[in-house]
């Protein structure tokens, strides 16, 4: 094991002096310093807030595909098992409902 780690110590090491030794300095002035887009500053900031409006519709998606998966199962479990299947299918559903709430208060169910 220390051999690999020497290999991969001195590998790492003759890369990196490779790289000093054989780029070439990169200056960067005038144009080149600018942003991209051609040169011109942005209009607005890079970190600027957006709406991702597939995301809620994702999130909806999954909590009603998550339930129907585990409802079929569930069904012939609860035949065995009773009211114990039955609570934990009530947590389950709660928990799930609690994604719904989120969309439906992000406005999933308005079509705009």
């Amino acid at each position: 094991m220390v051999v690999t780690i020497g290999i991969i110590v001195g590998w790492t090491a003759i890369a990196a002096a490779l790289v000093v030794l054989l780029a070439p300095a990169a200056k960067s002035t005038g144009p080149q310093a600018m942003p991209f887009l051609g040169g011109g500053t942005p209009d607005t900031h890079a970190w600027q807030r957006y709406h991702f409006r597939p995301y809620t519709m994702a999130l909806l998606f999954i909590a009603f595909e998550m339930e129907m998966m585990f409802m079929y199962p569930w069904a012939v479990v609860f035949v065995s098992e009773g009211i114990k299947a039955l609570a934990e299918m009530g947590m389950f559903l709660a928990i799930l409902s609690v994604g719904i709430l989120y969309g439906w208060r992000e406005g999933i169910f308005r079509w705009q």
